[in-house]
């Protein structure tokens, strides 16, 4: 797509943190943890604690990027004793697209979720509310036909996430056929995960939402800082009830950077060639009008390519950004053109509103959104 010469711009643009698909990547835990040998044969990517371990923790901590993680250790004393160290998030790097290859062990190419909203056609979904702006589409795009690949291998494990998402459309897609265990204050995770384990559960799935919660409302500071010590007084909570047979592995989705205002509205001579928007601010397709795609390149990467990787669906899919190999069905769902910010910005749709504006944001390609931990203790 496109003639302009972009050589010396993509010289200057730093280099996008790319998934390790099929090695130190989420979408490997499950795999590893499910597979033929289980536990006691571990890859050198994932913690050497887990192995020989008789049972696996999994708790999710949402949105806590390994650069804050590093830079916050303070506030996470028990985290921080954990061993381990970053691995990969996939792309977009963000929860519903994330959250999905954790469960499944696929990359998005596979599974189908490529992003927070996506193109189903007549109509942009977002994938986490499973609606448009004026309808909830669990009827005419049933959540299991959408990404019909099953969690954790087909076992059905049991699953402690907030009442609150029990029976959405997303929860019935990533993970349906789980016993769930909803909990309303998260007080109450570490009590149900010590009950499940001294029952006799050989893997428990944890899922907390509060770090992300409080970056995208407060941002980084004194509010972020309190929230990781209440989420490291979770972890140290779960850990003093397992057995010293039992491995807590923590991980995250994604990370997250600081955008507040620096919001992006696109031009109106941009404009003119897009058709309609998909995805997110950190993740902006664009999806151009009838013979309008190259020149919507064009003029993306001029007006934007000293703050975005300005890339389109064919260089997003040879460079393998959601994985190998992807169906022509799920290839629909992607835009023509897409805004990659490595700045501290995120690109404006109207159509992609919420009940206030995000201060933190993720969904790029850099270090901070795309490197996530792997940290892993054993109970006392």
């Amino acid at each position: 797509m496109g003639v302009t010469d972009y050589g010396d711009t993509r010289a200057t643009q730093p280099v996008p943190v790319l998934p390790d698909y099929g090695r130190a990547n989420i979408s490997g835990i499950v795999p590893t943890l499910f597979g033929p040998h289980g536990t006691h044969e571990i890859p050198d990517w994932m913690p050497s604690c887990l192995k020989g371990a008789r049972a696996v923790v999994l708790l999710v901590l949402d949105g806590l990027g390994w650069l804050q993680f590093d830079a916050h250790r303070m506030c996470m004393p028990t985290l921080s004793s954990f061993q381990g160290g970053a691995i990969t998030t996939v792309v977009p790097s963000t929860t519903a697209t994330a959250l999905t290859s954790l469960a499944t062990g696929l990359a998005p190419a596979e599974h189908g979720l490529v992003g927070y909203r996506i193109d189903m056609g007549d109509t942009v979904m977002n994938t986490l509310r499973w609606g448009d702006e004026s309808d909830d589409l669990r009827r005419r795009y049933p959540p299991q036909q959408v990404q019909s690949c099953p969690p954790f291998l087909g076992a059905s494990v049991p699953v402690l996430s907030k009442a609150e998402l029990a029976g959405s459309g997303f929860t019935q897609a990533h993970l349906s056929g789980v016993r769930h265990h909803d909990w309303r204050a998260s007080s109450s995770i570490a009590v149900t995960t010590t009950q499940l384990i001294n029952a006799g559960e050989t893997f428990v799935y944890a899922y907390y939402d509060g770090i992300d919660k409080i970056a995208h409302e407060r941002g980084f500071g004194d509010f972020y800082d309190a929230e990781l010590r209440a989420a490291d007084t979770l972890v140290a909570d779960i850990l003093a009830g397992l057995p010293s047979d039992v491995a807590l592995l923590v991980t995250a989705d994604h990370g997250q950077v600081h955008v507040g205002a620096n919001t992006i509205i696109l031009s109106p001579a941009i404009m003119r060639h897009v058709h309609h928007q998909s995805g997110e601010g950190r993740f902006r397709w664009l999806h151009a009008r009838r013979l309008s795609a190259s020149a919507l390149l064009d003029l993306c990467f001029e007006a934007y390519g000293d703050v975005a990787w300005v890339v389109s669906r064919s260089q997003v899919l040879d460079e393998g950004w959601f994985g190998p190999t992807m169906s022509t069905e799920i290839q629909r769902r992607l835009g023509d053109v897409a805004l990659v910010p490595f700045a501290d910005v995120s690109f404006e749709d109207p159509a992609d509103g919420g009940a206030f504006q995000l201060i933190c944001r993720h969904g790029s390609l850099t270090e901070a959104e795309m490197r996530v931990p792997l940290l892993c203790h054993v109970g006392k």
